[in-house]
């Protein structure tokens, strides 16, 4: 009885806390540096969802140790809806990458909502020998572990992703490691490494101006920014469908009218004609879900990176 009592008495707190919410300036940390694509994609987002709540929603890079540091402040900041993360699919490799983490990623967090997607898309110098999918998974099992590609680093988004695709079209290739994307267009372009899994943003351009071709989109679905482009799944590599993605969530324990309304917020925010303009400008998709399906999304997309690190044998740091 008493028990009762003090649960509805409870639901009534948090309810009436929910419906002041927010009553002061919000605080979404990105646990990475500036100019990311956390920190571009938050800081045009959190403007919007700031404007329609009548809160401004403070930016703050809080970089390091893969993103750990701002994550862990995150996960230990009182859970009343005033500090937020805004992440990028990291947060899904590093529980795969790392041996330890000074957080759960799953039992610390509740998945908010799915802030934008941009495509992996598989990307070949066009002055180079393949000038399809086919040709160059021919070449690769022709000469297994002598065909080179190139990844933005050991234990990068990047080098899974491509790991992924060598898992799954059953070939074994060479892997030439660089320090970003930067150093790898030039090799890409002079066909001195035969492919990469990049970023759609980060390559766009090397493809609009004709110095690199598309050879497949990554994602499970055909990308909207390019519809002509087919998966790789599409091409015969079953089971691809890998994305960099970019979330909010918020501390664990955050009462579940207060994560609605967030991803009601960012719902309508991506929705907005001069955010989808922005969006298209840096090569991203809205791809609006619910709190319920983005955490399936997020722990689907963990499992995955989790095979594929165990898979290729990565060292975990």
């Amino acid at each position: 009885m008493f028990r009762a009592i003090a649960l509805a008495l409870l639901a009534c707190a948090t309810s009436a806390f929910a419906q002041d919410y927010p009553n002061r300036p919000l605080r979404a940390i990105v646990p990475l540096g500036p100019g990311s694509g956390a920190d571009i994609i938050g800081r045009i987002l959190m403007k919007k969802v700031g404007d329609a709540m009548g809160q401004q929603v403070l930016v703050e890079n809080r970089g390091g140790a893969g993103g750990q540091i701002g994550t862990q402040a995150v996960a230990k900041a009182p859970p009343d809806g005033y500090t937020l993360m805004i992440q990028s699919s990291s947060h899904a490799v590093n529980p795969a990458l790392y041996k330890s983490l000074p957080y759960d990623p799953l039992k610390d967090f509740i998945d908010v909502a799915l802030l934008g997607i941009t495509p992996y898309v598989m990307v070949t110098g066009a002055s180079g020998p393949y000038r399809t999918l086919g040709a160059l998974i021919s070449a690769a099992q022709a000469k297994p572990g002598e065909v080179a590609y190139a990844t933005a680093g050991i234990g990068t988004a990047t080098h899974l992703a491509a790991e992924y695709f060598a898992q799954l079209a059953k070939v074994r290739m060479l892997h030439v490691p660089y320090k970003g994307s930067g150093e790898v267009i030039p090799d890409l372009v002079a066909n001195r490494v035969a492919m990469y899994m990049a970023p759609y943003n980060a390559v766009s351009g090397h493809m609009k101006d004709g110095r690199l071709i598309a050879l497949g989109a990554g994602g499970a679905r055909r990308a909207t920014l390019l519809p002509e482009l087919p998966t790789l799944a599409e091409q015969g590599v079953t089971g691809y469908g890998l994305n960099v993605w970019f979330g909010l969530w918020v501390p664990s324990g955050t009462p579940a009218a207060i994560v609605q309304r967030l991803n009601a917020e960012v719902t309508k925010a991506v929705a907005a004609p001069d955010v989808l303009e922005q969006f298209t400008k840096l090569g991203l998709e809205a791809q609006p879900m619910t709190p319920e399906a983005f955490a399936k999304f997020v722990r689907d997309d963990i499992a995955t990176n989790q095979r594929i690190v165990s898979e290729a044998r990565i060292e975990r740091q």
